[in-house]
């Protein structure tokens, strides 16, 4: 016997019989865990700790004030979570909650130290070992995910588990150059790292639309290429202090040479073009860059590196090198002849030239560079990590050559792709898993992406979580762990519990889309709400215009970038259409479709009061013909009576028109509704 599990959007009913290791036993079984990641070995024992009256924590072994924080932290999520009030005073009623740290960790935290730990859960106590306290930070995310309610109040299942993971670098990178992010946002994110195990916020700092750091050396970085929109120095000490406290480094990212216009508002002089030179409003890849071929340049970034690598107190600098078109250079008839007298043939070698030159400065200062695909030449240092936008592929090359890598490809968050999707893409598969095992070493783990240009404060959060912690288990749990069903129960809980970090859950943002129609009753917007999502990729740039001050306030502001209702009528579909669906499956279809098709009604005059949702007339009609033509298909499948290859081939042509975007936003449930059609005519 082993975990069995119950698992709906709003609860877990966990229950643990005798002793099984699951490490060994089949992965179906330890899926049933609610944790998100995995753990890599565990052991489940017999009965439950409840904790109705709380726990009596004590520290053996290394203590510093991190942990003491950590215990206050883990005891106020817990009360968040149960009600459960956290007495002043230790009692006897109380089960004892043992933290033993061997020794302290780097003081300033370093890639690859020992993140394990041992946590041991019997009916009477807990007892959490690590060598260091980021693995007791971890432990502690662990226990609290396995809190739950039953009929005998709180508990937290009987259970051995000895937990590490995969890859040392598991990050997040979040964009506040194009879209200014508060810090309490900030804040919030690295909280849900720390939840999800995540260890690397990569903070990315200056863009064309901002430079948002402040320079004591150079005033006028920010001064004028901010809009008054940067974090102090100050500022960014507060946070590398809060992410050290959750086991999380903080690596800075400045973009050069290009993405840099914003550095040139206030210091022309660095750039390759006559200018004037202003922030840019606009989206997309511009000319500005910085002149590789000016001495003063480089004396300029010295000084800049030497008071930001001081700064940021991380072994790691990101100098950005993405995307740079070169059409400043080529214009340039200056640049131009000292690449000839230098014998750089192309734009790429002078901007290995820029970058070798840059890296140098960066080690002067005793950091290791970071660098995005771009960066990489056949004589880039072996000490210069790369980023990997591009893919596994591009991942490989960096490998082969000797360089250690970091895979963001596939994990774009800000591309509304589908966890599933994320989850699918291993930094060691496709041509990673072709290297040798040394080279394999090399390749350090990945980050998820933010870009900002559709993020705003209000909606940023909601767009990285929970999908976010799909990638964390994929770079935390072991390489076997990859059934997409498990992830997406244990998502769901992930989701429900977001809101205990302040954040929504995984759902629709109801204030928003409260703020859409005033003081309207928004029972039929969120109906539609629930099963639309934004365009995936590059799509929404060409679907409307937009700019950095453009307002990000319709619907396809509001929802979530994967529908949950809209995925599991899909998955139902596909179990109707193979023909392996219960009268249940078949009755709550026929629900669901019904709702979809008559919520048109309501709707449509609602839509006509607010300049925020007129346009979405025709996604609600769009949604009224799916459903429409999901009832015919499905009653014929029901009535075992199939329709006429004539009909057949009408409804899929209407449902490749009705898959089109409208208003900006998909209608997500067309798949599962071809699906039936298919189906239908067999």
């Amino acid at each position: 016997m082993g975990w069995s599990a119950k698992i709906s959007s709003r609860a877990v009913v966990l229950s643990v019989a005798s002793s099984l290791i699951l490490s060994a036993a089949p992965l179906a079984a330890q899926s049933q865990l609610p944790n998100l990641p995995l753990p890599e070995h565990v052991t489940p024992g017999s009965g439950s700790l409840v904790i109705d009256q709380g726990l009596k924590i004590s520290f053996e072994g290394f203590t510093e004030p991190r942990l003491d924080r950590a215990r206050d932290r883990f005891l106020t999520q817990l009360s968040r979570e149960t009600g459960i009030l956290h007495w002043p005073e230790p009692t006897a009623s109380q089960p004892h909650f043992v933290i033993h740290t061997e020794h302290a960790s780097a003081a300033v935290e370093a890639l690859g130290e020992d993140e394990s730990y041992h946590l041991e859960v019997t009916p009477e106590r807990v007892t959490l070992r690590a060598p260091n306290p980021l693995g007791i930070l971890h432990g502690l995310q662990t226990f609290l995910q396995m809190v739950e309610l039953t009929d005998h109040g709180y508990v937290v299942p009987s259970v051995t588990i000895d937990d590490k993971p995969r890859f040392p670098w598991r990050g997040l990178m979040i964009d506040t150059g194009r879209h200014f992010i508060p810090l309490d946002i900030l804040r919030q994110n690295i909280d849900l790292m720390e939840a999800s195990k995540l260890n690397v916020f990569h903070w990315h700092l200056s863009e064309d639309q901002g430079f948002r750091m402040e320079s004591k050396i150079y005033p006028l970085l920010q001064g004028k290429g901010s809009d008054g929109l940067y974090y102090t120095q100050d500022q960014a000490r507060e946070l590398i202090a809060y992410a050290r406290d959750r086991g999380i480094r903080v690596v800075p990212e400045f973009d050069m040479p290009a993405h840099a216009a914003s550095w040139f508002v206030g210091y022309p002089q660095l750039a390759s073009g006559a200018g004037p030179y202003s922030i840019i409003r606009k989206w997309g890849i511009f000319d500005p860059a910085m002149d590789p071929t000016r001495e003063s340049t480089y004396q300029f970034l010295d000084r800049f590196l030497g008071e930001m690598t001081a700064l940021f107190p991380d072994a790691y600098f990101h100098i950005g090198g993405d995307e740079c078109n070169g059409k400043e250079w080529d214009a340039n008839p200056r640049i131009q002849k000292f690449m000839h007298e230098h014998q750089l043939k192309d734009d790429a070698a002078l901007q290995a030239y820029f970058t070798s030159r840059v890296e140098k400065l960066v080690t002067k200062y005793h950091k290791i560079t970071v660098g995005w695909d771009e960066v990489l030449q056949p004589d880039t240092p072996r000490d210069v990590v790369i980023q990997s936008w591009r893919g596994q592929e591009s991942l490989a090359v960096a490998a082969r050559q000797g360089n250690r890598g970091i895979l963001s490809w596939g994990y774009y968050l800000d591309l509304n792709q589908p966890a599933s999707q994320h989850y699918g893409i291993d930094p060691l598969a496709g041509a990673a898993a072709d290297l040798t095992p040394e080279q394999q070493k090399l390749i350090l783990g990945g980050e998820s992406a933010m870009w900002s240009e559709f993020m705003t404060p209000e909606i940023i959060s909601g767009r990285i979580w929970p999908r976010a912690a799909a990638v964390a288990e994929r770079l935390w749990s072991p390489q076997s762990v990859t059934d997409t069903a498990s992830m997406y129960r244990r998502l769901a809980i992930f989701s429900e519990r977001m809101p205990w970090y302040g954040l929504p859950s995984g759902a629709i943002n109801r204030a928003l889309v409260q703020r859409m129609i005033g003081n309207a009753d928004p029972s039929s917007l969120l109906v539609l709400a629930s099963v639309v999502e934004p365009p995936k990729e590059y799509t929404r740039e060409s679907l409307a215009t937009y700019g950095a001050y453009t307002p990000l306030n319709k619907l396809v502001d509001a929802v979530p970038a994967e529908s949950q209702t809209a995925r599991e009528f899909n998955e139902l579909s596909a179990k109707i259409a193979a023909g392996n669906a219960s009268p249940a499956d078949f009755a709550q279809a026929r629900r669901w479709l019904t709702i979809w098709r008559d919520n048109d009604a309501t709707l449509q005059p609602l839509l006509a009061g607010s300049a925020l949702t007129q346009e979405l007339a025709p996604m609600s009609l769009n949604l009224k013909q799916t459903a429409t033509i999901g009832l015919d298909a499905l009653s014929s499948l029901e009535d075992h009576k199939p329709a006429s290859s004539t009909v057949q081939e009408q409804q899929l042509s209407e449902l490749k028109k009705l898959k089109a975007p409208q208003a900006v936003l998909l209608d997500a449930i067309v798949p599962g509704v071809e699906q039936l059609v298919q189906a239908s005519s067999h």
